[in-house]
């Protein structure tokens, strides 16, 4: 049972061609390869800065006329209560 083992252990490397060499070298450029991602995920080009800023834009717009619509609604319906307030 040893030498089997010891013989599918020496002919491990000639049935796997070339596929140890290629993880190993996948694995030692790993880091090299994931930190150009990071870069690449953390810079932002000028469209994107013009675009998110476009968006920051619009949410805050949108926000301040819900914010007016809200307040003329209260003072609306203050001036019709004050209105039956002084009818009474």
């Amino acid at each position: 049972m040893r030498k089997s083992v010891l013989m599918f252990a020496a002919c491990l490397p000639l049935l796997s061609g070339g596929c140890i060499a290629k993880t190993a070298f996948d694995v030692v450029t790993l880091p090299v390869k994931a930190t150009g991602q990071v870069i690449d995920w953390t810079t932002t080009s000028q469209e994107e800065s013009d675009r998110n800023y476009g968006r920051k834009m619009r949410k805050q717009e949108a926000a301040e006329g819900r914010e007016m619509k809200r307040r003329d609604k209260e003072a609306k319906r203050a001036a019709r209560q004050a209105e039956r307030d002084d009818d009474y």
